[in-house]
């Protein structure tokens, strides 16, 4: 059964940034109509293929019209008129502009999309991430952990990146910020008394 929300660009890509789902619903969009023709053409297990094509068929990608598997009629035009209609987004305004375009692709409303896998981008999000730690404190892994859970689920990979690429510094269980660029005060100049 389809969710009541409408899936929007973001939804979609997310859903088929997974490697079983995209084979699925590639095979789907090409063709396959039944879970054994999916699982043929795909080379998944049965089992593979239908939860695959369960989780797009749960959100409303896939539906099963006479008992065939097919692509959901205008998702990817809805999304797409609707990703075009919102307005530009200010949220990385602030953001120096040679970082902007990476916080834009993988920041949306205050959260990680995903993880960079290009080392420079990941340096990006990291600083990004060292911000929310202010310098001097001490945290508890738990704290880190729900620090950078407001921002991504993978908090162990997260927290593991800022601690091997010297933004967080741990000890005994204890980790400080020691690294990341830090925001002069507004109306302060540079090198100023």
């Amino acid at each position: 059964m389809a969710d009541a929300r409408r899936l929007d660009a973001a939804s979609i890509v997310g859903l088929l940034a997974d490697d079983d789902r995209r084979r699925v619903f590639a095979a789907i969009e090409l063709g396959a109509r039944g879970i054994d023709a999916v699982a043929e053409v795909t080379g998944l297990a049965s089992a593979k293929a239908a939860k695959a094509a369960g989780r797009l068929a749960e959100v409303g990608l896939v539906v099963q019209t006479s008992g065939a598997l097919v692509v959901a009629d205008g998702v990817f035009r809805d999304a797409a008129r609707e990703a075009l209609a919102k307005p530009q987004s200010n949220e990385h305004d602030d953001v120096p502009e040679i970082d902007r375009k990476v916080m834009s692709a993988f920041v949306q409303e205050g959260r990680l999309q995903s993880i960079p896998t290009s080392h420079a981008k990941r340096m990006v999000i990291l600083d990004w991430l060292a911000q929310d730690f202010e310098p001097g404190e001490r945290y508890t892994e738990q704290m880190v952990n729900l620090m950078i859970g407001k921002r991504h689920a993978d908090t162990a990979a997260l927290r593991r990146y800022l601690v091997d690429h010297e933004f967080l510094t741990r000890e005994a269980g204890v980790y400080w910020r020691s690294g990341g660029s830090t925001v002069e005060p507004t109306g302060s100049a540079p090198g100023g008394t």
